[in-house]
């Protein structure tokens, strides 16, 4: 199995096990992505993913890359896993230590939040073996970083390391290695601490086209407002003010 799950009620954690092969992602991880994100899309929870024996993902399995042909590269093999996980209802976090290139970085930039470890090195070098970064890094990686700074890395295929990621805006905050677990199932306790359906429409409004604001916003706070849940939580943040 190259994908563990561990459920919760709140969170599901996935994390890449291939680690002979440096947690690269194959076919049988994208069938097992597509799995998870089914779960997910039935269930909504909170999802982390992050990779075994201190690496993330070194990238997509060059090997399986070598063979695929060109209707294999009309079909998006990994970047339609990728949208799919990068829509799931609720927050993705990675958690990302080592190394993240390729489709591992592809995937990472998938995830609504990302933190690190001193030892992450993350980029694209795709135009080094003759091909480009064609799983979502051409687009998502200019929203993140900006323009300038992903033309940069994908042009040139050079890798940042933790400081540069963190200097960037590709990861939000960086954490010793032995400590990321424990970081990422905290942003995952705040976040469960909100409403989950509250959580669900900020999401949506955040990753919304820009012509679709600020229209879409007013329809789902309506939503919102009509929801009791909205009401139960701010009556009882009066009554705990009330109270000091």
């Amino acid at each position: 199995m190259t994908l563990r799950i561990e459920e919760q009620d709140d969170r599901v954690v996935a994390t890449l096990d291939r680690p002979e092969k440096r947690n690269a992602i194959d076919q049988e991880t994208i069938d097992a992505l597509h799995v998870l994100c089914a779960l997910l899309e039935e269930r909504p929870r909170v999802l982390i993913l992050t990779g075994s024996d201190g690496v993330f993902a070194a990238g997509a399995d060059i090997a399986q890359l070598r063979e695929r042909t060109p209707d294999d590269a009309r079909r998006g093999i990994n970047a339609t896993a990728f949208i799919r996980v990068s829509e799931l209802p609720m927050p993705v976090i990675a958690a990302l230590d080592g190394w993240a290139l390729g489709g591992g970085a592809e995937l990472a930039y998938a995830a609504d939040i990302r933190i690190g470890t001193p030892a992450l090195r993350i980029g694209n070098p795709e135009t080094g073996l003759g091909i480009l970064a064609a799983a979502g890094a051409t687009w998502r990686l200019p929203e993140i970083v900006g323009q300038a700074r992903a033309s940069e890395l994908l042009l040139t295929g050079r890798l940042l390391d933790a400081d540069e990621a963190l200097a960037w805006g590709l990861v939000s905050a960086l954490h010793p290695s032995a400590d990321l677990f424990d970081a990422a199932h905290a942003i995952a306790d705040r976040i469960c601490a909100n409403d989950p359906l509250a959580t669900r429409h900020t999401k949506r409004a955040l990753r919304a086209p820009r012509a679709e604001h600020p229209a879409i916003e007013f329809e789902l706070q309506a939503e919102l407002f009509a929801s009791p849940e909205k009401h139960r939580r701010m009556t009882d943040f009066l009554e705990r003010r009330a109270r000091r």
